[in-house]
């Protein structure tokens, strides 16, 4: 029973890392196309859904690892748990700084407000009292 079960669940594991892999090609793809037409605005949005698949594929392989860990230990199979734990660990040193990275261009700059006219204005805009 738990034999069948693992291996359900080591493949839906695998299933959604190389569906989050596929999502990041694919869209990397269409951003190659993208970038011969004169859209600027569609680039960055291209840009944001694969930074966005990448974050995703980041988290699975830092997450995963460590979601096994602890059903490895619930079910007291303590060596598979202690494992899966270091496997965690020594993927998560790299993937967690990776992470904050990707999710950073998630985030889009603030927009740039006009400040106060300067010193010099056009005649328009001059105000007369």
């Amino acid at each position: 029973m738990v034999a069948r079960w693992w291996d359900s669940w080591s493949w839906s594991g695998s299933t959604g890392l190389n569906a989050a892999t596929v999502w990041w090609v694919g869209t990397g793809l269409e951003q190659w196309s993208v970038s011969y037409g004169d859209q600027p605005g569609e680039v960055a949005d291209l840009k944001r859904r694969a930074s966005l698949a990448l974050l995703v594929a980041a988290l699975m392989t830092a997450v995963g690892p460590a979601v096994v860990a602890l059903v490895a230990y619930r079910l007291r199979l303590v060596r598979t748990g202690a494992l899966f734990l270091v496997l965690a660990v020594v993927i998560a040193v790299p993937a967690v700084p990776f992470a904050v990275l990707v999710g950073r261009d998630l985030v889009p700059p603030p927009a740039k407000t006009p400040g106060p006219p300067g010193k010099w204005m056009a005649a328009s805009q001059r105000t007369t009292s």
